[in-house]
């Protein structure tokens, strides 16, 4: 059932490409709706308007704002574009969009030519706030990397709904947005997460791809029960068309609940149940590994998929000097400070793809014609060493040559003990420790890996 509920506008707070959000006058009060303008047209202060109320009235969280269904003070927005593919179907709120794999977005002769994804590296997080970190580890490290962004119909459908989205294409991090299934808004829209990944190759000519749904979470605490059982599946299909699939684990040492402590229940269960092909398995080296490792082991998951531990990049200062600040890094209504655990799994994660795509060579040719070595642009940024590099192993590109400033050492946080290979502290110029390289062989267990 959807609660609708006639507002009036007062004021226009903001407006972002197609959406605007607006404060209305609704049931005696003042609360924010979401109008977005290709749907219903733009509104404006007086305007009356249907909403629909039932976020707010079932005091929901990131979807808890009132959204515009109609406005009965202007003409609803003309009927235009073209294609024959149709989102939300069958609902009344169904819509016709230009597919890329239709033949009319011209786009087919080079989806044609798409035989795989060559072992690309493809980030999967269960959550959208795993986005805006692996983005900005891969872009600071490797500025001239073509990240693409598929955004599945897991959680929140319109693109448009992401702020952090937009901040990311608006800072030059994202090459290129792929909306799947129902999901829509996209610079390109796809029927489903295949032609989504044959897009982010072909028509973005990506390098790296990063898969989570929008914003939101669908959870009822019962084991099967949660939209992020689709991180799993996300595995089997990367892994279906050649991808090297690389899933975030979704870690917290702030959760209260007991399922999300640590290694959450959504990322166990969906390694256990849905992914059947190996992914990787990155975690930052921390204090309370150890538990971490004795929950993946009680799932047998270090058998059949590969666990790599890296120590974690500095993402506050990365994100500072992307211009993107801590206030883009933000999940569960906690910051960086409140969990860092979290965000570090996302940065491993992409030092982890960074790598991989220093293994696949230089470049590739895109799908334009032009050769895959890009040269590196003056940005501006100076780099810091890849964490689990040596010093004098530096690419030849040079973006990862030293930064000499005590504001990018930190402390490993290396459980008492650990024995994980090259864990010991290593000095840094103006700083009393540094992270510890990341020499030798991962604690892999399965699909290749050393237990």
């Amino acid at each position: 059932m959807i609660r609708h509920r006639i507002g009036r506008v007062s004021e226009l707070l903001s407006r972002r490409e197609d959406v605007s959000e607006l404060r209305v006058i609704v049931e005696g009060g003042e609360s924010v709706a979401l109008n977005y303008e290709r749907l219903t047209g733009r509104a404006g202060p007086g305007d009356l308007l249907l909403l629909n109320t039932t976020a707010i009235h079932l005091s929901l969280g990131s979807g808890g704002l009132h959204f515009v269904e109609f406005n009965f003070s202007r003409p609803p927005p003309p009927f235009r574009g073209c294609g024959h593919i149709m989102k939300l179907r069958y609902t009344p709120w169904q819509m016709r969009v230009l597919s890329c794999e239709e033949r009319a977005s011209g786009h087919r002769p080079r989806l044609d030519r798409f035989t795989g994804l060559a072992g690309m590296p493809v980030l999967i997080g269960e959550l959208h706030s795993m986005v805006a970190p692996a983005a900005a580890v891969l872009k600071y490290y490797r500025p001239d990397c073509r990240i693409a962004y598929i955004m599945t119909d897991g959680t929140a459908l319109p693109l448009a709904f992401s702020r952090i989205v937009a901040r990311l294409k608006e800072r030059g991090l994202l090459s290129g947005t792929v909306t799947s299934g129902h999901a829509f808004g996209g610079d390109f829209e796809a029927v489903n997460v295949y032609s989504a990944l044959a897009a982010c190759r072909e028509l973005i000519g990506a390098d790296a791809v990063i898969i989570a749904p929008g914003p939101g979470s669908v959870g009822t605490g019962s084991r099967l029960g949660f939209s992020g059982m689709e991180a799993g599946e996300q595995v089997n299909r990367v892994s279906a068309l050649g991808g090297a699939p690389l899933l975030i684990p979704r870690l917290s040492f702030a959760e209260r609940r007991r399922r999300h402590f640590g290694v959450s229940h959504h990322t166990l269960t969906a390694l256990e149940l849905a992914a059947l092909a190996p992914a990787r398995l990155v975690l930052p080296l921390m204090p309370r590994l150890r538990l971490c490792l004795r929950q993946l082991a009680s799932r047998g998951l270090l058998l059949r998929h590969r666990l790599q531990v890296r120590p974690a990049p500095p993402l506050p200062a990365i994100m500072e000097r992307l211009g993107l600040g801590l206030e883009a890094v933000e999940s569960m209504g906690r910051r960086y400070d409140d969990d860092p655990s979290f965000f570090d799994a996302a940065a491993v994660s992409a030092v982890a793809a960074l790598e991989m795509l220093e293994g696949n060579g230089e470049g590739r040719e895109d799908s334009d014609g032009r050769d895959g070595k890009r040269s590196l642009g003056e940005d501006g940024f100076n780099r810091v060493p890849l964490p689990g590099k040596d010093r004098q192993s530096a690419p030849r590109s040079g973006a990862y040559a030293r930064e000499r400033g005590a504001g990018f050492a930190r402390d490993s946080g290396a459980p008492r003990g650990c024995r994980y290979p090259g864990a010991r502290r290593a000095a840094a110029p103006g700083a009393s420790k540094a992270v510890p390289p990341g020499g030798g062989r991962d604690p892999a267990g399965g699909a290749g890996g050393e237990t």
